[in-house]
């Protein structure tokens, strides 16, 4: 009997410790990501945001996607060719791709997904993708996309959301509510999202590169401070973490277990001046020298001192200096409080000038803002800053809701992917309502020019309008800085400032 209990007893224990083994194995293939803020909605058609773009490239693969140095390279496409007058774009597909819930990716399916970003009523693609007149099916691996007018940067657009690929059963089937439960052609596939919790993805058995995915699941978890992040990535309750504070880079850096990865980022940090939607018709949204004399008030390099440690890159344009569609010739200028001011009294402005200035919540957003307002008051304005709750900025900027939007654009390879979607009349992430005949004729020569040097000679003439008008006040562009453990191999950060999963392991 004594035998046979002994025998019971280590048997349980051999269960017990083959079971906190297993549990072991199952953690360490469970990926936990740390991000900025909760996404908006999870349908590459209507999502906007920074931090979406980062969970869809865990599940939307796209037709085609970008490396180090921002060369464009296959995904989910195989090749592209564009016709000699640059009105047709024919497209190879990679053959063997399924969406998630078993369906084909042909043709029929690319042509759906497309017509779909096109067309859906709430799509913010349309822009996007306004040069695209139709789109034929070739055979069933290849699609022609037919323009209305030759349309340089529509590769470009295909390496993002415009060239995720939706399953067309599921979309059909869910209408509207598609983005509850999204079905992609991505690594993984999901599962669940709790709002402001988390958003939970496994393994997708019949990815087509699924010899790269060694991770079974993936959960993304919102958290809006930066320092509680952190701390959860040493404390082990995360694996990585985005947006880094500049000022963390050295507690990071210092620590073992820890890898820091960084990369110039392709947006920028900008004011949206609410000019054609302000309700209140103040002197901001009615006089460019007020917004001039607001530019003017901001010295971009003390805040990058000041908040960033000088680890981010100041600016005034839509790209970053650095970048080679940046207009040499308009330089960042330095902080001239005597002009600013000496402009609003040419305005005949009534000072103190109020600006109503909502930010998204999150420290660095507030110490941005504070640093603005700061500068701002020894010119004459009386900024009111008003943290709302992130996915609620983007409602209230649409409603029109704000006199100055204070908003990251995580920025993309093409300078017009940075400029169009922003400033173009009625495009639909101009918050602000901007319109400028010529700047707009400006943005549309700037799509229809396939060389560089030509682009670059449109987008002079359109920087300079734009700097005189300022409907957004460009002030920084970030360093993007992503930190994981050891444990976790095979990350490279790319341009974009996307979290790519494949390829990733646990040692």
């Amino acid at each position: 009997m004594n035998f046979m209990r002994l025998t019971i007893l280590a048997s349980a224990v051999l269960t017990s410790l083959a079971g906190a083994a297993q549990s072991q194995v199952q953690a360490q293939t469970t990926l936990r990501i740390g991000i900025a803020e909760d996404p908006d909605i999870l349908d590459p058609s209507i999502g906007r945001t920074y931090v979406g773009r980062i969970v869809f490239s865990a599940f939307c693969d796209k037709l085609f996607d970008i490396d180090e140095k921002l060369n464009i390279v296959p995904q989910l496409a195989l090749s592209h060719e564009t016709s000699a007058d640059g009105k047709e774009m024919t497209i190879k597909l990679r053959p063997g791709v399924k969406f998630h819930d078993g369906e084909p990716l042909d043709a029929e399916a690319a042509k759906f997904s497309i017509e779909r970003h096109m067309t859906l009523p709430t799509s913010f693609r349309k822009s996007e993708l306004a040069s695209v007149d139709h789109v034929e099916v070739v055979d069933p691996l290849t699609i022609k996309l037919v323009l209305k007018t030759p349309y340089s940067p529509l590769i470009a657009q295909l390496t993002d959301r415009s060239g995720m690929m939706v399953s067309p059963k599921a979309a059909k089937e869910a209408g509207d509510k598609f983005g509850l439960h999204p079905v992609c052609a991505g690594p993984y596939k999901f599962v669940e999202r709790v709002q402001q919790d988390r958003i939970v993805f496994e393994k997708f058995a019949d990815y087509w590169n699924k010899d790269n995915i060694h991770i079974d699941r993936v959960v993304f978890l919102p958290i809006v401070d930066a320092t509680v992040r952190l701390a959860n990535l040493k404390s082990g309750g995360l694996d990585l973490i985005e947006r880094v504070l500049a000022t963390d880079i050295k507690d990071v850096r210092a620590d073992s277990r820890l890898v820091l990865s960084t990369a110039p980022e392709l947006g920028y940090l900008g004011l949206t001046v609410s000019i054609g939607n302000d309700k209140s018709k103040g002197p901001l949204s009615q006089s460019a020298k007020v917004r001039q004399a607001l530019d003017l008030s901001i010295d971009r390099e003390a805040l990058n001192q000041v908040v960033f440690n000088g680890e981010f890159t100041p600016g005034n344009q839509w790209v970053s200096p650095t970048h080679p569609y940046y207009q040499k010739a308009f330089p960042v200028h330095g902080r001239d409080i005597a002009k600013a001011k000496a402009l609003l009294k040419e305005a005949g402005v009534t000072l103190p000038v109020t600006v109503d200035y909502m930010i998204p919540k999150g420290a660095e957003n507030e110490a941005v803002a504070q640093v603005v307002q700061s500068m701002a008051a020894e010119a004459g304005f009386d900024i009111k800053i008003r943290a709302v709750e992130f996915a609620t900025t983007f409602k209230q900027a649409q409603a029109g809701e704000f006199q100055i939007f204070q908003i990251n654009w995580s920025g993309r390879i093409d300078p017009d992917g940075n400029s169009y979607i922003f400033m173009r009349s009625k495009a639909p992430q101009n918050d602000g309502g901007y319109a400028n005949p010529e700047a707009d004729k400006l943005m549309e020569d700037g799509r229809a020019t396939s060389n560089i040097e030509g682009r670059k000679a449109i987008y002079a003439k359109l920087t300079k309008i734009l700097l005189d008008d300022l409907p957004i006040i460009y002030i920084y562009h970030r360093t993007l800085l992503i930190a994981h453990t050891t444990k976790l191999q095979g990350y490279k950060q790319m341009p974009d400032g996307l979290v790519r999963v494949v390829g990733l392991k646990f040692k």
